[in-house]
């Protein structure tokens, strides 16, 4: 059995997504108008850079436990200390605990 499977490699599957609803005509409608904006000077093209600091933060808003953490002001630095804190308190509860029953 496990010979025959040696041989016999499957194919791992392929993706195939099936758009349940696609038009393209308002598709092409909508690229077609951002052309027009920009040529007609509404709409501006963004740079790398720009595009960057628009996009800066919008996943932290995008999540609820980013977000209270944002709020309550903690950083990654102050994270860090806790959870040394914490793996400190760990370590103390562990001697104490193999000081009281094995010690």
């Amino acid at each position: 059995m496990g010979i025959s499977s040696f041989y016999k490699m499957r194919k791992p599957r392929q993706f195939e997504h099936k758009p349940i609803y696609w038009d393209p005509h308002a598709e092409e409608r909508e690229a077609r108008f951002r052309r027009i904006r920009r040529e007609m000077g509404e709409e501006k093209e963004m740079t790398l850079e720009e595009y960057k600091e628009e996009i800066r933060g919008s996943f932290i808003d995008g999540t609820k436990h980013l977000k209270k953490s944002v709020d309550k002001g903690d950083t990654a630095r102050s994270r860090k200390y806790k959870n040394m804190r914490l793996l400190l308190v760990l370590v103390i509860l562990v001697v104490l605990f193999w000081f009281m029953f094995w010690g």
